[in-house]
């Protein structure tokens, strides 16, 4: 049986993780042991419980209660559950919920990159991109279109944060992924993948080039928004490869691109 309880003050301790602690304050850096993260939504909670992470407590709109967020609350009967009306929780949080639900749970520790690439033939590699939305759709393309992992460098915006898990609909709870220690891809080389570079460049091939898919192990790396990946970046890839464009398109959005390049490079044969 959960433990309900009304939110009637919203200076409560409890309260702070959902109203007064920023996405910086969550990841908690200098002690990682204590990392917590927010989930929003019935089906993005659903996926991080799927996956393993501990529910702390949940935040919930009333009449959720015995909607849409009842399958998630018999999962966690012992989890302490606040709730309120929307009026209330829009004041809480700013704005209004997905779905009415948010849960606090802790954060797992992540595999070095040697560990989590062990198994895999194709990985995406994301380079300084900083919008948590386009990491969570990027992340959620690589999940459907056939991908292996994510590998992130340290400028990337966090896979955890609460709008990027949102916007991959909690994929980002079912497709590995870490970080790399370093700005740099020698790591990714030395455990066998070629590297192909998704940028403009007149030297570039298609993405559909046969060379591509006939590579065991590839990993694809997609730049910041807007600026794309350094030159030094494309430099040191094995390839680059370019997404034609029509009627005066100069590029695609990365989240976009990431679709097309991750459906065509996924393949193998």
């Amino acid at each position: 049986m959960n433990r309900i309880i009304e939110i009637t003050d919203f200076s409560a301790p409890e309260l702070d993780i959902y109203a007064r602690l920023s996405e910086g304050q969550l990841l908690n850096r200098r002690n990682p042991g204590n990392a917590m993260l927010i989930a929003e939504s019935p089906k993005v909670i659903e996926r991080a419980l799927d996956a393993g992470y501990e529910p702390v407590s949940c935040l919930i709109e009333k009449r959720h209660i015995e909607g849409e967020g009842k399958p998630v609350l018999e999962r966690i009967p012992d989890v302490p559950v606040y709730c309120a009306e929307s009026e209330v929780l829009s004041q809480l949080t700013g704005f209004n919920l997905t779905r009415g639900m948010l849960c606090a749970m802790k954060r797992k520790p992540l595999p070095d990159v040697r560990e989590l690439c062990s198994d895999k033939n194709r990985i995406v590699v994301l380079d300084k991109v900083m919008n948590p939305t386009n990491v969570g759709a990027i992340i959620r393309s690589a999940a459907a279109l056939g991908m292996d992992a994510v590998v992130l460098t340290p400028g990337c915006s966090d896979p955890l944060y609460r709008r990027a898990a949102r916007v991959s609909m909690g994929t980002v709870f079912q497709i590995d992924w870490t970080y790399l220690q370093e700005d740099s891809l020698d790591e990714i080389k030395k455990l066998g993948f070629k590297t192909v570079a998704m940028a403009l460049k007149d030297n570039s091939l298609a993405v559909d080039d046969p060379l591509l898919t006939a590579e065991e192990k590839l990993a694809v790396v997609m730049g910041t928004e807007g600026d794309g990946l350094s030159d030094k970046t494309i430099s040191d890839c094995d390839y680059t490869v370019k997404i034609p464009m029509y009627h005066g398109v100069d590029s695609l959005n990365v989240a976009a691109a990431s679709a097309v390049a991750f459906y065509q490079l996924g393949k193998k044969i």
